[in-house]
């Protein structure tokens, strides 16, 4: 692919979410997220493997069925209500499924089948699109429409999705998978708490994406796919131990900032008397803490004394994605001593 094709469409996908997260039109929403999903398409399918034509065509499908049922609830709200506004979502159908839509975009379960796949049939460097940039345009209309959607069902899909994710990546020994299902059971963590405090599903969201962005970066730089190639390879003796700590950071081990998200999501569904359902989310975040510490064991075995050979790139080329990881790394695990700060 050539350099201004791919100007482009990185072009277009930030131009797809700006026009969806600075509308307040259905219209001008759906127009944006049909533009993001138009061009991520080449980008994943750009190796011309099977497995990425696969892909894309899964995400196809799938983006364009939440698109369509987006502007069906739009339109049944006009109609019931004669309001276009994102802020004037009125109509009770309308707001189920608009929530069922941007559940789907999101993949949260139980509409989640398609981001594992996805995943696995693209690059790691399109993954990291994939979980973080796409996700900020439905978000965005998430956290505009949190008061008009269903409560019930926000919290039912939000904590089931943290179930599906700990237990999905469980028996997993592809790190794209693996990564596919923590990040639903992120959203799970994003979607519970975004009806009792927007606050704190925002700063679900920006924490995630701080630790996810350098633990794919520095599994892009050491060319590893599968568990098995954690204990063959390491991209330095320095990176080593630090995607360990941002492993453990993302499965919310404490005291690395992955935790801060978690505890003050805990803290507050503590304060509004729901401790069932915070009981729920904190013994199934364990399952996920378990397939991180299973891969960060994996690393230790590099970093101790050992007869077997390794092979490892003491030296990274200095270029626009490290210097991307040194600045993500340090934030990624170690903003919990903010914590106070952050309280709503």
């Amino acid at each position: 692919m050539s350099p201004m094709i791919t100007s482009i469409l990185i072009l277009s996908l930030a131009t797809g979410t700006i026009i969806t997260m600075a509308s307040f039109h259905w219209l001008l929403a759906w127009m944006g997220l049909e533009l993001n999903t138009l061009a991520i398409l080449p980008i994943i399918s750009k190796s011309h493997h099977p497995r990425a034509t696969e892909a894309s065509t899964k995400y196809f499908l799938t983006q364009a069925a939440a698109s369509a049922l987006i502007l069906f609830s739009s339109v049944m709200n006009a109609q019931a209500t004669g309001q276009w506004g994102i802020l004037q979502l009125e109509d009770p159908l309308a707001q189920t499924l608009l929530t069922m839509a941007l559940a789907m975009k999101l993949g949260l379960a139980p509409a989640h089948f398609w981001l594992p796949e996805v995943l696995q049939g693209t690059s790691f460097k399109t993954g990291l699109i994939i979980i973080t940039w796409q996700k900020l345009a439905p978000m965005a209309l998430l956290l505009l429409t949190w008061n008009q959607a269903s409560m019930l069902t926000l919290t039912m899909m939000g904590s089931l999705s943290v179930i599906v994710g700990g237990l999905g990546g469980l028996n997993q020994t592809q790190l794209r998978k693996i990564i596919a299902f923590s990040s639903i059971a992120h959203l799970g963590w994003m979607t519970t708490i975004i009806t009792k405090s927007n606050k704190l599903a925002l700063l679900n969201l920006t924490m995630y994406i701080l630790i996810s962005t350098p633990m794919m970066l520095s599994l892009i730089f050491s060319s590893t796919k599968t568990t098995q190639d954690l204990t063959t390879s390491a991209p330095s003796p320095i990176l080593a131990p630090l995607t360990m700590m941002t492993l453990l950071s993302l499965g919310g081990l404490p005291p690395l900032s992955g935790f801060m998200p978690k505890w003050l999501t805990l803290e507050e569904l503590l304060a509004q008397n729901m401790a069932p359902l915070a009981t729920v989310l904190a013994m199934s975040t364990l399952l996920s803490l378990f397939f991180y510490l299973r891969l960060s064991y994996s690393l230790s075995m590099i970093m101790s004394p050992s007869p077997t050979k390794i092979s490892s790139k003491w030296r990274l080329k200095p270029n626009t994605s490290t210097l991307l990881l040194s600045t993500t790394l340090p934030p990624s695990i170690l903003t919990l001593p903010l914590t106070p700060l952050m309280k709503p």
